[in-house]
């Protein structure tokens, strides 16, 4: 797959296959089309050439098992619903569109909420919530679904630690149950903490399999050339590597 905006390549020659049932890292410098390559796989932009598979399918033959949290900077806040009715939302493949929203569909939209610790903020507007209970609000709304394979866009991106620690929590447990899921990630310590398979992305594929594989010091090197100087961030990253 290739993807490119106003003819300048973004995706070069993308060849990836995702094993089932892994917590997978999207891993790679800034501008290296991390989000470029959900938003292809959910034909959210438009590919220059190659396609995606869903179980053997397409993504729009598959929509209903396919999850997604967007990043928070891509959300409308001020758009006047609650938590509830977003999360709600989630179960539109099942209710069907323009039908009312039953109990039995709002009773699954709580319980999700209750996943992610906001039950009790269901009627909340969601420009009330803080960044963290908004993440987890679209997080919440992605579990509704019921997917079997959820693509997660920074989910971790400017979260308190309490969110961060939830958000974990709810990844093991969606692997627990053979979910599969793929996850833009951007801080290198938490990697092998919490990915059992890692993409290392730089417009193309520098490398991709189990992470305590391919997450190695070479490998980073070659991801992120000269913008990777081993910081300190990176270096207690690679204090964990074989």
């Amino acid at each position: 797959m290739t993807v490119a905006y106003h003819r300048k390549p973004v995706l070069w020659d993308i060849d990836l296959d995702i094993p089932e049932g892994k917590l997978v890292g999207i891993v790679g410098p800034n501008g290296a089309g991390k989000s470029t390559l959900i938003k292809a796989c959910l034909d959210l932009i438009p590919k220059a050439s190659g396609r995606v598979n869903v179980y053997g399918k397409t993504y729009r033959q598959q929509r209903k098992v396919v999850g997604y949290v967007p990043q928070r900077e891509s959300v409308d806040w001020d758009f006047p619903v609650s938590a509830l009715d977003v999360v709600c939302m989630g179960r539109y493949g099942k209710i069907g569109w323009c039908l009312p929203v039953s109990k039995k569909h709002k009773r699954a939209a709580m319980e999700a909420l209750d996943r992610v610790g906001l039950a009790d903020y269901g009627h909340r507007q969601i420009s009330q919530l803080s960044g963290g209970q908004q993440q987890r609000v679209f997080l919440a709304r992605a579990l509704a679904q019921d997917a079997q394979l959820y693509f997660m866009d920074e989910p971790f991106a400017a979260v308190d630690a309490a969110t961060e620690k939830a958000i974990v929590g709810i990844l093991h447990e969606l692997k627990k149950y053979g979910k599969t899921v793929i996850v833009v990630h951007h801080d290198l310590q938490t990697v092998p903490e919490y990915f059992d398979w890692v993409v290392l992305l730089n417009m193309r594929i520098v490398e991709a399999g189990p992470t305590d594989q391919v997450f190695t010091k070479v490998n980073l090197q070659k991801t992120y050339g000269g913008k990777l100087t081993l910081l300190d961030e990176a270096a207690q990253a690679m204090s964990r590597l074989r």
